[in-house]
């Protein structure tokens, strides 16, 4: 039995440089069997000092898993002497409400001109 519907846009984790800093966007579903892939890519650079802007804003769900990602992202930019900004969601979409309800929407430096 085939089910209809809009199947997720498949997980990706792209990476640019802007204005002296590295973009990281991400695009899908950030679960349980994606975090690790953000990981991978987002808290090494902070670790060394980096300065990082994650823009969240093409994610279609995000799960406590990532939040525990971003979590350890803001830590390593502290104990690393790294910068972690994150792009402001739409204030309607669902990472923004899981950001507002962890409280991570108060911690993190949030910014507009992404």
């Amino acid at each position: 039995m085939a089910v209809s519907g809009n199947e997720p846009e498949p997980f990706s984790v792209a990476i640019h440089e802007a204005a002296g800093r590295l973009v990281i966007a991400v695009r899908g579903e950030l679960d349980l069997a994606t975090a690790p892939q953000l990981e991978e890519a987002l808290v090494p650079r902070l670790q060394d000092g980096g300065s990082v802007l994650l823009d969240l804003r093409p994610l279609e769900f995000m799960d406590s898993t990532g939040v525990r990602v971003i979590v350890a992202a803001h830590h390593a930019a502290q104990d690393g002497g790294g910068h972690l900004a994150l792009a402001r969601c739409a204030p309607d979409g669902p990472v923004a409400r899981v950001l507002e309800i962890s409280g991570l929407d108060t911690v993190l430096n949030v910014v507009d001109d992404a």
